[in-house]
């Protein structure tokens, strides 16, 4: 693709960076067969090709970016179907990325919207305050259905209520700054991100997660000062925040690795874990440029941690069929597709994957609050795809997904809960459910 920026505009690294990419894109429209949004709308404009135009036309002309920028862009899922199927290596990621910073820039949004994005980065990213906010849509939940109206605000209170817990779990003790030793001799010492709203909603996977660590022999630190991976706000445009929020992790980490070391950054929320691995590139003009690519090359995802280090089950094969369902930031964002499901056939798992396996679920961080229709039909298709596969259990590794999937006919679980389970951890709730509804 041809590009026309000036001299003065390439002065900025994050346009220099959008430039490169631009004119990587071919213009093949590969990407738009697997794009969720493209699927559903039959849009150009809602395809990455479309955006892309879109964007490089805002970058360009330096103008402040427009209403149909803002809505199609808001659109995109940045599921990264497209970066999968895109035989030319655009980046896509990076692209949309600096696109939404620049739309929080130069672009004022309608009030409500403000005041919704403004609730968000204020909620999600603190553990406490989201805890309040489930606490008091609890009360709220049974209205949800008596919103009025049939604007996009209206839609995104009733999702928001919808999507609200029917209990919120006590606080777990084991998330606390600490160190989980490792049984008997230690093999490594590893870093685990808590997150925010995982360790709200399900802190069952960082304890199931620490149990099955130190019972492989592999020590377990949970450092003071981390807290949410910076992701919730990236993907809104907020920089800033983002930036504030990866930055805390970096001199945490980096205060452990100069210390006792460590040898890997296990996240166990792929939706975080594609935003650890990009600190790097997040910081490469900042004066931690150094440390946040050793963290980002130190950062992995769960199950690519216990296939290195020999993950084997202690229990007899379970005689259930789990429906695994790839989020898109570990499959597309990450690249990871094999480790999960080996896991859990070598756990003794019947393993299926269901069709569209590609396609998002909807989720995508904050999307299901701010784009709830869309969210909503990719989540009936996921849902109905899932169903077709005759599976007892969803597995997926991104809590996103599992809040998203979770509230069907099949119980959604995290993998890393069903590979404890067999090798000597309690049971998960899910399969209780599973089992009473088959």
């Amino acid at each position: 693709m041809q590009t026309n920026f000036s001299p003065a505009q390439l002065a900025d690294p994050d346009t220099a960076e959008s430039n490169r990419i631009l004119r990587t894109c071919v213009h093949c429209g590969m990407c738009t067969a697997t794009c969720p949004t493209f699927l559903l709308l039959g849009d150009e404009l809602d395809s990455p090709r479309g955006r892309i135009y879109l964007i490089k036309d805002m970058l360009e002309s330096g103008r402040p970016a427009t209403e149909e920028v803002v809505r199609h862009v808001d659109r995109c899922l940045s599921c990264l179907s497209c970066m999968t199927t895109c035989p030319s290596g655009v980046h896509y990621m990076h692209l949309v990325d600096h696109a939404r910073a620049y739309i929080e820039e130069t672009y004022r949004r309608p009030w409500p919207e403000r005041a919704l994005r403004r609730v968000l980065s204020f909620v999600l990213p603190h553990p406490f305050r989201f805890r309040l906010a489930l606490v008091g849509a609890w009360f709220a939940r049974p209205f949800a259905g008596l919103v009025p109206g049939r604007s996009l605000t209206a839609q995104r209170l009733r999702a928001m209520l919808r999507l609200a817990p029917a209990s919120v779990p006590s606080p777990s003790p084991i998330e606390r700054p600490q160190v989980h030793r490792a049984e008997g001799p230690r093999r490594a010492r590893v870093g685990l991100l808590t997150g925010c709203a995982q360790q709200v909603l399900a802190p069952s996977i960082n304890e199931a997660t620490i149990r099955l660590l130190t019972r492989m022999g592999i020590e377990v630190v949970v450092t003071k000062g981390q807290g949410c991976c910076g992701a919730l706000d990236h993907h809104m445009g907020h920089h800033d925040p983002a930036m504030r929020a990866a930055r805390a992790n970096i001199e945490a980490w980096s205060a452990e690795i100069a210390g006792e070391g460590l040898d890997a950054i296990v996240v166990n929320a792929s939706g975080c874990g594609t935003t650890l691995k990009d600190y790097g590139h997040m910081f490469r003009e900042a004066p931690e440029a150094a440390q946040a690519a050793r963290v980002a090359a130190l950062a992995a995802d769960i199950s690519e941690v216990l296939t290195r280090f020999g993950y084997a089950p202690s229990r007899p094969a379970p005689d259930l069929t789990v429906a695994y369902h790839a989020a898109c930031s570990l499959q597309h964002g990450q690249k990871i597709t094999q480790e999960p499901k080996a896991l859990l056939k070598a756990a003794g798992f019947a393993v299926k994957e269901p069709a569209e396996s590609h396609i998002c679920c909807g989720s995508a961080g904050t999307y299901n609050l701010l784009q709830p229709e869309i969210a909503g039909q990719l989540k009936v298709r996921k849902q109905g795809n899932i169903a077709r596969t005759g599976a007892a259990l969803i597995a997926s590794g991104n809590i996103g997904c599992l809040t998203q999937l979770g509230d069907g006919a099949i119980p959604a679980v995290h993998t890393v809960e069903l590979l404890d389970w067999m090798a000597g951890g309690p049971e998960p709730a899910a399969v209780e459910r599973a089992r009473a509804a088959g």
